[in-house]
């Protein structure tokens, strides 16, 4: 019964498959990319004032 359950709608497409990753972990990359950003201006104001 437990490996009927996650296939009750069937395989997903390469698509749809992409789109799942993406909703999954796009968030956290999204972040990381802000923080990354923002400590680097942060740095370079240090660096000028």
């Amino acid at each position: 019964m437990s490996v009927v359950t996650p296939l009750h709608m069937g395989a997903l497409h390469p698509y749809e498959q992409a789109l799942t990753l993406l909703l999954a972990f796009g968030p956290f990359v999204l972040l990381g990319l802000v923080i990354w950003i923002r400590r680097r201006q942060d740095r370079a104001n240090d660096e000028n004032s």
